[in-house]
């Protein structure tokens, strides 16, 4: 079996980043929530404990029953963590009389000790926490303090269990790395084996065995992660996998032909189906967001469900549903995580549809996803794609969609997009589009008024999609593309430029 680091989530915002880092480490890892915890194996390398929301002190606060882990497993608790640790085995948790959010420094760091080794005093760390630890049971010892909190990191004699109040999956934790990789690599004593090609064997094996025989219809965008489940699926199951690609009326411009082109050489058996109109009607009349998703995902799983009558026998629907998919979408494996928005692609098939679903890159982050791909030999110009909602422009549309803005932001998509690569910036940046904003504006152009509409661009940079900060694209550039969107683009007046980071902002609008 797979060696893996088991996260247990009490809810925090920063929980998928500890398993990022982990998984940077080339170890494998699971986010399962604190009232789900999974059936302990002897794959289990150690287990990390969350930060949360809650105060330890809550009545309605996680109290998890960690009799089978603490002492059994090495344990690690981080933040809301170690309070547990502390507060549930004899020490006292109380609200801070100095909160610390954000920088700190630990003006005392155990260099000798194996959880801290390598790190140094003076170290930024990042704290966010309300409550402290005020005081720790006697056989606990502290390895790490800053001057407004003793307790910044503590062991426990005679077990593998520690406790850190600040976050070392956080970037700002500077040498965060460095005591993971000490907990991971050194006492988990994890081999570093999860490889994007041992990644690769794997899931085609369980594909295999839980596929067998059966036929698989898969929904292709050209998009990275349908592409890569493509892929993984043709490598498991040969000529049984049937492709199948939608022209949603939402896709960027000539996006349709270009994409089936694209598949043409990789040996996957592809079809094109145009059902624009079904979706322009299921979205007339529609405004508000959260509807218009799930008209969207309707319409999606009606074409598929018409399309899977057409190939007999099938019994699968692929996906590329990817990690921060189904952590955005519901709370993880139906934890406390909050839910933001939902995804056409999470939340499983209504009943009639006789397909059951096989995702076989769910737990995979968007750049992990581009490393197996790359090794699959997958062509470079379809992994270095952006990201591109499933909705499509539906979602970057505000307000109704009619087939008119459908047009108009897809000449002004274009533009955007292909002045991006004419400039050499398009692989400096994770995800860019146009938004068609719900307003109207006064302009001249000429020596006449217009009265037209407004649009906004976006570009962000990001490694997950789960944090992304506005990319600082050149003025000249931005007051180019602007000038040719205006000159080129009958109907637009105004162009801006989103300059929000996420979050607070979403990558999409909606």
């Amino acid at each position: 079996m797979q060696e893996m680091i088991l996260i247990i989530d009490f809810g925090s915002q920063y929980t998928q980043l500890i398993a990022r880092r982990v998984r940077e480490l080339n170890v494998y890892c699971e986010i399962h929530p604190w009232n789900n915890i999974p059936t302990l194996s002897s794959n289990i390398k150690g287990v990390v404990l969350s930060g949360s929301p809650f105060s330890t002190r809550d009545p309605q606060a996680p109290k998890p029953d960690l009799s089978a882990i603490k002492g059994k497993f090495p344990l690690l608790g981080v933040c809301f963590g170690a309070q547990y640790l502390a507060g549930s085995f004899g020490g006292e948790v109380l609200p801070s009389t100095i909160r610390e959010y954000g920088r700190a420094n630990l003006s005392y760091v155990d260099k000798a000790h194996e959880l801290t080794k390598g790190m140094t005093d003076g170290s930024q760390v990042w704290m966010s926490h309300g409550d402290t630890i005020k005081t720790i049971p006697s056989h606990y010892k502290i390895i790490a303090s800053t001057e407004d909190v003793a307790v910044a990191g503590y062991y426990v004699e005679g077990e593998q269990t520690y406790g850190i109040q600040f976050h070392p999956e956080v970037y700002h934790s500077l040498e965060g790395s460095i005591l993971l990789k000490n907990f991971i690599v050194d006492i988990c004593n994890c081999d570093q084996s999860w490889t994007p090609d041992s990644f690769v064997d794997s899931t085609v094996k369980d594909l295999q065995d839980k596929i067998g025989t059966d036929k698989v219809i898969l929904g292709l965008s050209g998009g990275v992660d349908s592409s890569v489940a493509a892929v993984l699926l043709h490598k498991a199951i040969g000529a049984n996998l049937h492709c199948i690609f939608v022209d949603n009326g939402l896709l960027r411009k000539d996006e349709f032909n270009s994409v089936l082109d694209s598949y043409k050489g990789m040996g996957l058996n592809v079809k094109g189906v145009d059902a624009s109109e079904k979706f322009y009607a299921a979205l007339k009349g529609l405004t508000d967001p959260e509807l218009k998703r799930k008209a969207i995902g309707k319409v999606f799983i009606d074409v598929f469900d018409e399309e899977s009558k057409l190939v007999t026998d099938a019994k699968w629907l692929g996906q590329g549903t990817i990690y921060p998919d189904v952590i955005e979408s519901v709370s993880v494996n139906g934890g406390p995580s909050q839910t933001i928005k939902s995804h056409h692609n999470v939340g499983g098939l209504p009943d009639y549809m006789k397909l059951q679903v096989v995702e076989p890159l769910r737990l995979l982050f968007k750049d992990e996803v581009r490393r197996v791909g790359k090794s699959l030999d997958i062509a470079p110009a379809i992994l270095g794609r952006h990201p591109f909602p499933g909705p499509g422009l539906g979602i970057r549309i505000l307000g109704e969609v009619t087939a008119e803005k459908v047009r108009i932001l897809q000449e002004v998509d274009s533009l955007f997009i292909n002045g991006l690569k004419e400039d050499g910036l398009y692989d400096q940046v994770w995800q860019a589009g146009a938004i068609f904003l719900p307003v109207q504006s006064v302009g001249v152009m000429g020596d006449e008024r217009t009265y037209e509409n407004a649009v906004a661009l976006r570009a962000v940079s990001s490694t997950d999609g789960m944090t992304a900060d506005w990319c600082h694209l050149p003025y000249e550039f931005l007051a180019k593309i602007s000038n040719r969107i205006i000159n080129q683009v009958k109907g637009i007046n105004r162009v801006t430029y989103d300059i929000s980071s996420k979050p607070p902002a979403t990558i999409e609008w909606e």
